[in-house]
């Protein structure tokens, strides 16, 4: 896979129950009459129904959409790290290939997939060549990026010269409606094996889990997650996840698994992610309409008034980083996104948000004072950039955040509401 897909034991103590059952009293000389005993039901039969009923749901579910799933292959020159390379006639660049997963979403061809699937090298924009295959065809045919979602670890691609009668699109779902223990079938290529199906349960309906790429860092930003005991693995990434009716719940992404941080290849531990299909509905409209380019979570018209020295450049963190008796000299709170700058006509212009009137340096880095600490949002804790991004990633044009703002030793809350200027 081109990109990262990406460790509580229970124990039931049985309660015995060695107690006599009492049965009803009955008078000295009367008589009662038992009620007929109930067939006995076959507690093996019983269960083998049980297991062919869910067998069959699963092989009809896949049966019915499995050929919407695609097998996603990409292709990219990069420049050898060899230093010696050209004095011995080496060639000075090598491909990087990958593979991965991804399904169809509408009749016009569109395919829904992982942007780290098709990300090119250093995951800066899409790789040289990117080729689809559907199941049951041998040949594989190119495929066009339509739109770009870094941040949401999201691409839209569509293939060139492909029969209409191959593309077979996959229903999307609800995952605000998803409950713990329901069914969740993956479909993707796990290690390079197409077409291939794991079957397992929905763990939890909101991990919170860094997603994507291009935060402060190159940090993903934290979002709500699907968990899975479905085994998914290196190839997996951009497949569906499907309910029980054969609809989208989720597009694969992530593993947790103990091989990596032992330094070997990732595979399942029983812990896999896939990002909620209502953030990938939310944002079909602008990546449909993004013409090949990149779009961005949406944003308020604030920058970070906090930033620290980093590799080459500066990095905005929250107050967090800032010792105790730093922030008790500068008369600020425990944690939060201090404001340095407010854009002119920005939704938080609008709701009346105030950047940093004054820049205090210090020994790594540089603070603006004098304006507002974004402390949390929705309710959330905010103390950085991602955080802040976190809560604004689901929304769309028209729609409000709550902010609770702190400003010379006071709090209070300011509502914002998103605009067009969010999303350019």
């Amino acid at each position: 896979m081109n990109g990262r897909v990406g460790a509580v034991i229970l124990v039931l103590v049985g309660l015995g129950l060695g107690a006599t059952l009492l049965r009803d009293q009955v008078p000295l000389g009367t008589s009662q009459t038992a009620p007929a005993a109930a067939p006995a039901q076959n507690p093996v039969a019983a269960e083998a129904g049980a297991k062919l009923q869910n067998e069959q749901n699963t092989i009809d579910v896949v049966s019915r959409f499995e050929p919407g799933l695609v097998f996603i292959s990409t292709e990219s020159e990069v420049v050898s790290q060899n230093p010696f390379g050209m004095m011995f006639g080496q060639p000075d660049t090598q491909v990087q290939q990958g593979v991965g997963s991804g399904f169809f979403v509408n009749d016009a061809g569109d395919i829904l997939t992982n942007y780290h699937v098709v990300a090119g090298e250093s995951s800066s924009g899409a790789a040289q060549k990117i080729s689809i295959r559907v199941m049951g065809q041998d040949r594989s045919v190119p495929a066009r990026v339509i739109g770009l979602a870094p941040q949401y670890d999201l691409a839209l691609i569509r293939p060139d010269g492909l029969d209409a009668k191959f593309i077979r699109p996959i229903p999307l779902g609800n995952s605000d409606t998803l409950k713990v223990g329901q069914k969740a079938i993956a479909m993707g290529a796990p290690f390079g094996l197409d077409f291939s199906v794991t079957e397992g349960i929905v763990s939890s309906t909101a991990r919170q889990i860094p997603i994507g790429f291009g935060g402060a860092g190159g940090q993903g930003i934290t979002q709500k997650a699907i968990q899975t005991d479905a085994a998914i693995n290196p190839g997996n990434s951009g497949g569906p996840l499907l309910d029980s009716g054969g609809r989208v719940i989720g597009i694969n992404t992530q593993i947790i698994s103990p091989g990596v941080q032992a330094g070997g290849t990732g595979q399942s531990a029983g812990v896999g992610f896939a990002i909620p299909v209502n953030a990938a509905k939310n944002l079909l409209p602008r990546l449909q309409a993004a013409k090949g380019g990149i779009i961005t979570a949406p944003r308020i018209g604030v920058v970070a008034g906090l930033q620290v020295q980093g590799q080459g450049q500066n990095i905005p963190v929250g107050l967090s980083a800032l010792s105790p008796q730093g922030k008790e000299q500068l008369n600020l709170p425990e944690s939060g996104l201090v404001v340095g700058e407010v854009t002119p006509g920005s939704p938080a212009a609008k709701a009346g948000l105030k950047g940093g009137t004054d820049t205090q340096e210090f020994r790594g880095g540089q603070i603006a004072l004098g304006g507002d600490v974004i402390v949390s949002a929705n309710g959330n804790p905010v103390d950085g950039v991602e955080d802040l991004q976190a809560a604004l990633i689901d929304r769309k044009q028209g729609d409000t955040v709550t902010l609770k703002v702190w400003r010379a030793g006071q709090t209070r809350d300011v509502t914002i509401t998103l605009d067009a200027s969010s999303f350019q």
